[in-house]
C-alpha cells in the first residue's frame, strides 16, 4: 500500500470513491423505492412499469450497476492507499475517470440533437458525473507516481 499522507492524490480518491458508494446506495434505495423511485432517478417508464410488475429486470439491472460502481469505488480507494493495489490501478482509475467525464459531456452533443429529450434529470445527472469524473481525473493525476507497483 502507498503511503496515505504523501500521496497527494489520496484526498481526491477518497472523495471519488465516496462519491462512487453514494451513487451505488442510491440505485440500491431505488429497489426498495420502487416504481416511484425509478421515475424519480431518471430510469424510464419502461423500467418503472417492470418494477410495478414485480418483474426482476429493473433490479438485475439496478443491481449490476451498483455492482461496478462499488468495483470503480474501491478502485479510487487502492489508489488513494486505503485498500490493497487492485490489478491494473492506472489503467483502471483512467478508464473510470473516461467514463464518468464521456457520460457527463456526452449530454451537450445529444441536447443539440434532440433537444426535445432533454429534461432537468438529463442535466442534473451529467452535471454531477461530470464532477465524479473530475473528482477522479484530479486525483489520479495527482495520484499518478504513487499508483505504481
Amino acid at each position: 500500500m502507498s503511503d496515505v499522507a504523501a500521496n497527494p492524490g489520496s484526498t481526491w480518491l477518497l472523495i471519488g470513491g465516496a462519491l462512487s458508494v453514494a451513487a451505488a446506495l442510491l440505485h440500491i434505495a431505488c429497489i426498495f423505492g420502487g416504481p416511484d423511485w425509478y421515475r424519480f432517478f431518471g430510469a424510464g417508464e419502461g423500467l418503472a412499469r417492470a418494477a410495478a410488475r414485480g418483474d426482476w429486470t429493473p433490479t438485475l439491472i439496478t443491481l449490476a450497476i451498483s455492482v461496478v460502481l462499488l468495483i470503480w469505488a474501491a478502485y479510487a480507494f487502492s489508489g488513494a492507499g486505503i485498500l490493497p493495489r487492485l490489478p491494473l490501478l492506472r489503467t483502471g482509475l483512467v478508464s473510470i475517470t473516461a467514463i464518468y467525464l464521456l457520460r457527463g459531456l456526452v449530454f451537450l452533443p445529444l441536447h443539440l440533437w434532440r433537444p426535445q429529450h432533454t429534461d432537468s434529470f438529463a442535466i442534473w445527472s451529467s452535471a454531477i458525473v461530470l464532477f465524479y469524473g473530475t473528482v477522479y481525473a484530479i486525483g489520479t493525476i495527482k495520484a499518478w507516481r504513487y499508483l505504481t507497483v
